[in-house]
């Protein structure tokens, strides 16, 4: 759908990460932007459709390489999942838990993994250079 000016939502969002983030920059803006979003939108597939287009869209324009834009936003969007805790439901089930008494234990996980994870995104993502997508 375009919107007055007949650029859509998803030109619109990606003309915004293109313009504050840099090939340097560009992993851990997407991968904090992924596991903001993630507390929000608790669902990888149906959050990759929704946001695929302008993701893609801002690793192309920046020359980052495409298979670690998917792989920076795929990590970043499962750090969430140690607050949201549908993992443990089987656990809780089984050992007969409430969600509180495991929650402190993913809090200081999340903690922990999220600057570890950001970190290893940046420095992982400039090991392989940009190849334009070939179009048929």
């Amino acid at each position: 759908v375009k919107g007055s000016d007949a650029q859509t939502l998803a030109h619109h969002i990606s003309t915004f990460f293109v313009s504050i983030a840099s090939h340097d920059t560009y992993a851990l803006l997407m991968g904090v932007y992924s596991a903001i979003l993630g507390f929000f939108i608790p669902s990888g597939g149906g959050k990759w459709i929704i946001e695929a287009p302008y993701v893609m869209q801002v690793a192309t324009d920046l020359n980052y390489h495409l298979g670690w834009a998917v792989q920076i936003y795929n990590a970043a969007e499962a750090l969430p999942n140690l607050i949201n805790p549908f993992y443990m439901l089987p656990l809780l089930g089984v050992l007969g838990l409430k969600a509180r008494d495991l929650i402190g234990f993913s809090f200081v996980q999340l903690l922990v993994h999220t600057p570890l994870v950001l970190v290893l995104l940046w420095a992982l993502g400039t090991t392989l250079t940009y190849t334009p997508p070939v179009m048929p």
